[in-house]
């Protein structure tokens, strides 16, 4: 009888552990961090969940798992867990980019700081991914936020994107990061941006046209491979018309300017931005320029270097 107690003992006990094995988060696999620095990291929430799990098993108190939220639904942006937004409309930029709107409730905002991203997080073929994307709208912006996306040929974040239409529900967390701007702080801040690296920038830009106080002269230098893969040419030429907002484009696919509208061409380079053309770009600022840089990890590596070789020290760049 002794023995058959122990044996129904045993047998709860093992049921009871695979109840709490089920019930143990799962560790993130490297596609889910977005390698942006985000704090907190998906592995931060990964670790909280299972100090929380393990205090709960100890306790044997399943209840005290009921905090856990991997997903919330109060429609507001939040850093710990992923929130769901409805996608308002999708505009085809160039044949791989895209701007994508999403909708926030009533009138209310995600309040960025300026340069701030968000988490977006995507499921490909069972696996899930998450990719960080800076909005492009105003942080200020009310009823709505805007991300412009580049999706590549063989990117497992892209094979989710290209799938979105209007209406589907997206899941983002944040915000994240940014750059502590403030007004008149800088002389010049000198804006080196590739391809959809140009997302950082158009708020801090917008911000600076926006106030009326904020005497900050800019220099934006755009990176594309031709002129017809420059993004948001109406909103570019808007800016460029402020006293203070100078902006060039660099094509480094393009071998001749004389097919650029006449208003183009004067603000134009053919070719990569190197070394030499950065020193002009420098030396044509009105003050000593602060930089900030976003693209790929390569172009963010030759910009330092070329900054180095012009006189522009590490203290005085920023990086995305």
């Amino acid at each position: 009888m002794e023995h058959c107690r122990h044996q129904i003992g045993s047998q709860t006990m093992s049921g009871n552990e695979h109840d709490w094995l089920a019930l143990k988060p799962q560790e993130p696999s490297p596609s889910q961090c977005c390698g942006s620095g985000c704090k907190p990291c998906i592995y931060d929430v990964y670790e909280k969940e299972l100090a929380q799990w393990e205090r709960a098993k100890a306790k044997q108190d399943k209840s005290l798992l009921m905090e856990k939220k991997e997903q919330s639904n109060n429609s507001e942006l939040n850093p710990d867990t992923f929130t769901a937004f409805n996608i308002s409309s999708v505009e085809q930029l160039t044949e791989d980019t895209y701007q994508y709107k999403f909708e926030l409730p009533g009138n209310s905002s995600l309040r960025l700081s300026l340069g701030q991203h968000i988490v977006l997080r995507g499921v490909v073929n069972g696996l899930e991914v998450q990719r960080a994307y800076t909005p492009i709208s105003r942080g200020n912006a009310e009823g709505y936020f805007e991300v412009l996306m580049k999706c590549y040929e063989a990117g497992l974040m892209s094979q989710y994107i290209k799938t979105w239409k209007k209406g589907d529900m997206v899941f983002w967390r944040g915000p994240f990061g940014g750059f502590p701007y403030q007004p008149n702080k800088h002389g010049e801040l000198l804006m080196l941006a590739s391809g959809t690296g140009l997302a950082p920038m158009l708020p801090i830009l917008q911000s600076i046209t926006d106030d009326e106080e904020d005497e900050t002269f800019v220099t934006l230098v755009g990176c594309f491979r031709t002129f017809d893969k420059i993004y948001l040419k109406p909103l570019l030429q808007d800016l460029a018309r402020y006293w203070n907002v100078r902006i060039f484009y660099v094509l480094s696919q393009e071998t001749s300017l004389e097919k650029l509208p006449w208003s183009y061409q004067e603000n134009t380079y053919t070719g990569r931005l190197s070394e030499d053309l950065m020193k002009t770009i420098i030396n044509s600022c009105r003050r000593k320029p602060f930089v900030l840089i976003c693209g790929s990890s390569a172009f963010n590596e030759d910009m330092r270097r070329y900054l180095k070789a012009a006189g522009i020290e590490e203290n005085s760049c920023f990086v995305f």
